[in-house]
C-alpha cells in the first residue's frame, strides 16, 4: 500500500471535500482525485461517494479511514517520543467494547488495571450491542470486549470467552419509596422477599439476560412485579430508583457503592440469582499483558472465589 495515498484519501475525508484537501495539501483536486483513485485501485473497493458538493466515505471507507486514524496517530506519538525523548511515549491505545447492558461500575472496576503506570496506553471505551462490538474484535478494531454473556455459539468470529467472575443479585429501594408504600426499612427486610409484592418495580428490557432469570425468580417466591419502567442502561435505572420510582436490581458486589452513591437501601439479597460477566478477546491464551491485568486483577480482587 502506498501510505502517501492513503494520507491523501485521509485528509480528504476530515476535510469533506476533494477542493479543501486539495488546498491543504498544495495540490490539484485532478491530481489528489488520480491519486485517491489509484488507492482504491489497489484496495478493491470505491472509499468516496459524492454527497452534495462535497463527498463521504462509503462502508469500506469508513473502515480504511478508522484504520488510518490509529496509523497517523501512532505516527504523531512517534514523533513526540523522539522529541522528548521518552522511550515508549504514547505506545497507542487499548480499545475496550463494553456491551451496553453491562453496568458502568463493574466495566469500571474490571478496566481499572488498564490505567496503572504500567502501561502506557490510552484506554479507549466505546459501548453497543454484543454483536457489533464482536464484529469489531473481529477486525482488530478493538483489544477487548467485557460482556454479560458468553460468546455466541454460531458466529463466524474468531474469538474466545474468560471468565472474570460471578456475583448474586441484591434489591434496592429509596427511604423515601418505603415511606411511600407504609414500610419501614425493618419490615422490608423482615418480610423479603414478600416485602417486595406490590412495589413499583425499575426493570432492565427485555434484551438483558437478567430480565428473564430476575423474573423467573420473583415469579417463584410469588412477587408478580409491578413493572413502571424498563432501562437499557443500569445507570439510568439506579437514577430513577434514587428518586423513588421503584426497586431496582444490582450486582451484590457494589452493594455499598449502590447504597452510598445513589442513596437507595438495601432490602434484601439473592445470591442463587447470578449474574456472571466476560472477557472475550481473539486470544485462546491470554499473551496480551494489558488484557492478563485485567483478567487476572478481575478474578482476584472483584470477583474472589471462596
Amino acid at each position: 500500500m502506498n501510505y502517501k495515498h492513503l494520507h491523501y484519501f485521509w485528509t480528504v475525508v476530515r476535510t469533506g471535500s476533494i477542493a479543501r484537501a486539495s488546498a491543504q495539501l498544495h495540490l490539484t483536486p485532478q491530481t489528489l482525485s488520480s491519486q485517491i483513485k489509484l488507492l482504491e485501485e489497489r484496495l478493491g473497493k470505491p472509499l468516496l461517494r459524492k454527497v452534495g458538493r462535497g463527498v463521504e466515505p462509503t462502508d469500506a471507507g469508513r473502515m480504511v479511514q478508522r484504520f488510518a486514524d490509529d496509523i497517523f496517530s501512532l505516527g504523531t506519538a512517534l514523533q513526540e517520543a523522539l522529541l522528548t525523548g521518552q522511550e515508549g511515549a504514547g505506545q497507542g491505545s487499548f480499545r475496550v467494547g463494553i456491551v451496553n447492558s453491562v453496568p458502568k461500575s463493574i466495566a469500571c472496576h474490571v478496566l481499572e488495571p488498564a490505567l496503572t503506570p504500567v502501561d502506557r496506553s490510552r484506554l479507549i471505551c466505546v459501548e453497543g450491542k454484543l454483536t457489533a462490538l464482536l464484529a469489531e474484535l473481529a477486525v482488530h478494531r478493538l483489544d477487548l470486549l467485557v460482556s454479560d454473556v458468553p460468546m455466541p455459539a454460531g458466529l463466524s468470529v474468531k474469538a474466545f470467552t474468560h471468565l472474570l467472575g460471578r456475583t448474586g443479585v441484591c434489591f434496592f429501594a429509596s427511604p423515601a419509596l418505603l415511606r411511600r408504600e407504609g414500610l419501614t426499612l425493618r419490615q422490608a427486610r423482615s418480610r423479603f422477599p414478600a416485602s417486595l409484592i406490590g412495589l413499583p418495580w425499575l426493570m432492565p428490557n427485555f434484551d438483558s439476560v437478567l430480565r428473564p432469570r430476575l423474573e423467573a425468580w420473583l415469579h417463584d417466591r410469588g412477587v408478580v412485579p409491578s413493572v413502571v419502567a424498563e432501562f437499557d442502561d443500569g445507570a439510568l435505572t439506579k437514577a430513577f430508583g434514587r428518586q423513588g420510582f421503584g426497586v431496582f436490581a444490582g450486582p451484590a458486589i457494589l452493594a455499598h457503592e449502590i447504597e452510598a452513591q445513589f442513596q437507595v437501601v438495601q432490602l434484601g439479597s439473592a445470591p442463587d440469582l447470578v449474574e456472571e460477566f466476560y472477557a472475550i478477546s481473539i486470544e485462546r491464551r491470554i499473551s496480551n499483558p494489558v488484557v492478563a491485568a485485567i483478567t487476572d486483577a478481575a478474578r482476584r480482587e472483584l470477583f474472589p472465589r471462596p
